[in-house]
């Protein structure tokens, strides 16, 4: 049990020494001596068979070797603390890390502006935002959930569809002031898009609507730029540099405001699927369950 106990501490001395950068900052933070804190991290390294920590006179950083442990260390530490909390109720049961990642204009637009109240009611938790637009790895990157939006590819992951992203197409007033209002996709030739693909090299997707007849239809067209995340591809159509075709929620406040203009309401995309994934566990940790059903309440007044 002795032994249990101190790989368990060693791993909390580890990881916050790997935060901090620094032996003599995580003694102070942990209220330890120094000579234990060093002690703790070599009898880690020992027990483990390689060195996690490169030590230099000015700074620590995190080895090969290191950068793949602290995610497991974590992960060992947060079901150590899920185990404590197993048959306790209250508060109580709500402790621990969570790992989560979503794309940046769901976290920027919906997510972190609701956080405050998630936090105030569970003041123990430790949540770690991820919001990028590239698709993580949810298992090899160490995350509890990820919340993706459009179509998923087969994997061993849950997937819980909560809804759909309604996609507007919009352009500048001063864009549409140099090249007119479009009035039907026929009348593109004469626009330019915006291109966008989370990873540069790969090809921009086509312009996509549903036409009359209620088939849904892409239209290649010229390219002014091509951006590989949200912000970038937001800032050039504001820019004046072309179409773009995004999520409503994001577009919303610009759309308020006159900085943006929504063309051709009537050949719209479809709406893009919104889905939480999480890893196939047989029992979810308590603190992640509630997380689950609080970002569904927060996303589904934005779906359709």
């Amino acid at each position: 049990m002795d032994r249990t106990v101190d790989f368990l501490q060693a791993n909390r001395v580890f990881l916050r020494v790997a935060e901090l950068g620094s032996f003599t900052q995580a003694a102070d933070q942990l209220a330890l001596p120094k000579a234990s804190v060093s002690a703790a991290v070599q009898q880690l390294e020992a027990q483990l068979g390689t060195r996690l920590l490169h030590r230099t006179t000015r700074r620590v950083q995190l080895t090969q070797d290191g950068l793949s442990y602290r995610e497991r260390a974590q992960d060992l530490l947060a079901d150590a603390d899920e185990l404590q909390t197993l048959f306790q109720a209250g508060e109580a049961a709500y402790t621990g890390r969570l790992r989560v990642d979503m794309s940046v204009g769901i976290a920027r637009h919906i997510v972190v502006p609701r956080l405050p109240e998630f936090l105030a009611a569970h003041p123990h938790l430790e949540l770690q935002l991820s919001s990028t637009d590239r698709r993580v790895d949810l298992v090899r990157e160490g995350f509890d959930c990820v919340v993706r939006v459009g179509t998923l590819a087969d994997s061993s992951l849950v997937a819980r569809t909560l809804g759909r992203l309604r996609v507007l197409t919009v352009a500048s007033p001063a864009y549409l002031a140099a090249h007119g209002v479009p009035e039907s996709p026929d009348e593109l030739d004469r626009h330019r898009l915006v291109g966008y693909t989370p990873l540069l090299g790969a090809k921009p997707e086509d312009f996509e609507y549903r036409a009359a007849d209620g088939s849904l239809r892409t239209r290649a067209m010229p390219l002014s730029l091509v951006v590989d995340n949200s912000e970038a591809y937001m800032a050039a159509c504001l820019a004046g540099l072309g179409l773009i075709q995004a999520p409503e929620t994001g577009l919303a406040a610009a759309l308020t405001r006159g900085d943006l203009v929504e063309v051709l309401p009537g050949f719209r995309a479809d709406p893009m699927p919104v889905s939480l994934l999480y890893a196939n566990r047989r029992q979810l940790p308590k603190r992640l369950q509630a997380f689950l059903r609080w970002l569904e309440s927060v996303l589904k007044p934005h779906l359709v």
